[in-house]
């Protein structure tokens, strides 16, 4: 490599870091902007709710009333001090115009029940009708402040979640066709049990009753709502009800931006993919008829499934900040505002919908069989059908016999490489023979120096391959082939909940970075992976290792491959999953074995030479792209000719 070659490249070099720094700088600022903006704008919205003089209420009622024949009137009541003080106190997350308004209630108290089964816990409050927190027995969330002690793992906290039914009322039930929004009201709770609970909310001549239910050893929650005298209570243009959940997705893992880069909106319409949003950044879509969402965070999702598709609906994502996400333990804020049909001349409306919340774990995921394990980022198409049909399956049934994580990911990339060894042995023996053939090649350049040559050049080049039995591209298919394996696992362990809070060596989470120094890095972090770095340093020596065969290449080539892509796999790897890094560390250290091992005793020089001399005593069949590079050359030849004859003239 020449002096001005590497000037070259370090220049591209300190380019690249000075734009990626830049870049970073400038993202830091303008989502400072944001916030700020954000901020005074939900300053402004609570400035103007609290500039109101007067709020539609609805009437406080003696807990003797006879709720059965009370009608729903927005004539405004003033509440007294005491009274309004009696209403518990609703825990809510922060100042927000979808989350901060003010509660009317029928009744003054509101109560707690739980059910639950082995997999969950869920608490209901019936305010609302409502689940109130969501707890997943058999896992723990990330600790930040005593990572040895991991806290209970609430997928839904208290005071983080509403969920809300509103209904357009009918003239004659409400002034103004104002509508009834179901949070707003205590239910009566008329049958409980420690696996389902029933709350009912009366009206004249009707009622609106929520039933939950948890079966056993399953995440689903049963949900059946039933509103009867629907045609005394709604509209008669009314053709359809809402729903609107919000709900935060709390902090449940070690590294921020790991956890953001896959906690996202997904949706699904009926004979389609699932579709994502947001996926790491803030993002709102309308979306007309879809079939279920899911408010996912990287191993954990909050599913709404209806018994009929959603006619239509606005999904949204925002995501706090890094601060928020060390101090409050939160880290998405999601919201879903649904459409769903009904017949205003109808006396009843029931609907039924499923809840999951748990884990993404393919196979529990895929057991529902309504596509929701496509939630889960496995990649493309082909990278995806590899992962679902290959790699998942042998890591599960390696699991089922060996519990160390460290292990399994070691037989995995064993058995891998077994599988494609062939392809292995084939790519060596293809730069065999390129070597070998080196300096013929190195003769038929220099006797056709000429760009017009170029044709006759190639024509010899392809004499020679045929001759030894050599094929040009050889020693690049099989490596594209591996491509695939490669992509599948970038892909599978940052998404394996099994590796999740799994130790192995010094790293305590095989599903997060493993640091051992934690100290603020330029274009780096705030910390250094173990892993990363022998997985780098590796590659490095996998490279020094195959220099000598390439002493002819291009000398960049050899300064990215030898220097550049080490160092880049290492910033690139640093922050993603330590399982990541362990398996291509694994596969560097095992590929370097083979490549010792086939060298020295299958691929030797004197073998190569053999073969390649049993090949060109056997006759041979020119093949079709030969055949097509002599016509040509024959046309090229008759062309020049021509040229020379009207040149003569």
């Amino acid at each position: 490599m020449n002096k001005n070659t590497i000037i070259g490249l370090i220049a591209i070099g300190a380019i690249m870091f000075g734009f990626s720094w830049y870049q970073s700088k400038e993202y830091q600022e303008q989502q400072k902007k944001k916030m700020e903006a954000a901020q005074q704008e939900q300053l402004a919205f609570q400035q103007a709710l609290d500039s109101l003089a007067t709020l539609d209420s609805l009437p406080s009622v003696p807990d003797s009333a006879d709720l059965t024949t009370i009608t729903i009137t927005t004539e405004p009541v003033q509440t007294p001090a005491a009274e309004a003080a009696a209403v518990p106190a609703v825990k809510l997350p922060f100042k927000d115009p979808l989350l901060n308004r003010s509660y009317r209630s029928l009744t003054d108290t509101a109560s707690f029940h739980t059910i639950s089964n082995d997999l969950v816990e869920i608490v209901f409050t019936s305010r609302g009708a409502q689940p109130y927190t969501v707890r997943l027995n058999k896992y723990n969330a990330y600790n930040p402040k005593n990572p040895k002690k991991p806290n209970e793992l609430y997928l839904m906290k208290e005071g983080e979640s509403e969920y809300n039914l509103s209904f357009e009322l009918a003239p004659d039930v409400a002034a103004s066709n104002l509508t009834l929004d179901t949070k707003d009201f205590v239910f009566e709770v008329i049958e409980t049990s420690s696996n389902h609970v029933v709350m009912k909310l009366p009206f004249e001549n009707g009622y609106i009753q929520q039933k939950y239910w948890l079966d056993d050893n399953d995440y689903m929650l049963r949900n059946e709502l039933s509103v009867v005298g629907l045609n005394k209570l709604v509209t008669d243009s009314t053709d359809h009800y809402n729903t609107d959940w919000t709900l935060i997705i709390p902090r449940l893992e070690k590294g921020y931006d790991n956890e953001k880069r896959y906690s996202k909106i997904d949706y699904y319409v009926s004979g389609k993919e699932p579709e994502e949003i947001a996926e790491g950044k803030n993002q709102s879509k309308k979306v007309g008829g879809f079939k279920w969402f899911a408010f996912q965070q990287q191993f954990f999702s909050a599913i709404m499934t209806p018994d009929k598709s959603f006619t239509s609906g606005k999904l949204a994502a925002k995501y706090y900040g890094e601060k928020a996400y060390s101090t409050d333990g939160r880290l998405m804020y999601c919201t879903a505002d649904l459409n769903s049909s009904l017949d205003p001349a109808a006396d009843t409306l029931t609907a039924e919908c499923d809840f999951y919340f748990g884990p993404n774990d393919y196979k529990t995921l895929k057991g529902y069989d309504r596509h929701y394990e496509r939630i889960i980022p496995l990649g493309g198409w082909m990278v995806s059908w590899f992962n679902r049909w290959v790699i998942i399956p042998v890591f599960d049934f390696l699991g089922k016999f060996i519990s160390n994580y460290g292990i399994i990911i070691l037989l995995l990339t064993l058995l891998i490489k077994l599988i494609i060894s062939p392809l292995t042995i084939k790519s060596y023996k293809s730069s065999a023979k390129m070597q070998a053939l080196r300096p013929e090649i190195q003769k038929i350049n220099e006797k056709y120096p000429k760009q017009d040559d170029a044709m006759k050049k190639q024509q010899a080049m392809m004499n020679l391959y045929q001759k030894a039995g050599v094929s040009p591209m050889g020693g690049c298919l099989p490596l594209l082939l591996q491509m695939p394996i490669l992509f599948a696992m970038f892909r599978f362990f940052p998404a394996s909940i099994e590796l999740r809070q799994q130790g192995f060596l010094w790293a305590d989470d095989l599903s997060t970075y493993d640091a051992i120094v934690e100290f603020n890095f330029p274009l780096l972090g705030n910390h250094i992976s173990l892993f990363a770095l022998l997985m780098s340093l590796s590659m490095f020596l996998y490279s020094k290792m195959n220099s000598a065969q390439n002493d002819g290449g291009m000398p960049g080539m050899k300064f990215m491959s030898l220097y550049l892509m080490p160092i880049m796999m290492f910033f690139i790897c640093n922050s993603l999953p330590s399982a990541l890094s362990y398996y291509y560390l694994l596969s560097n250290i095992i590929t370097m074995g083979m490549t010792w091992y086939i060298r020295k005793y299958v691929v030797t020089e004197e073998k190569v030479r053999a073969e390649m001399a049993r090949a060109a005593s056997k006759p041979r069949k020119k093949s079709k792209w030969q055949l097509r590079l002599e016509e040509a050359q024959r046309m090229q030849e008759q062309m020049a000719k021509e040229r020379q004859k009207k040149n003569r003239r």
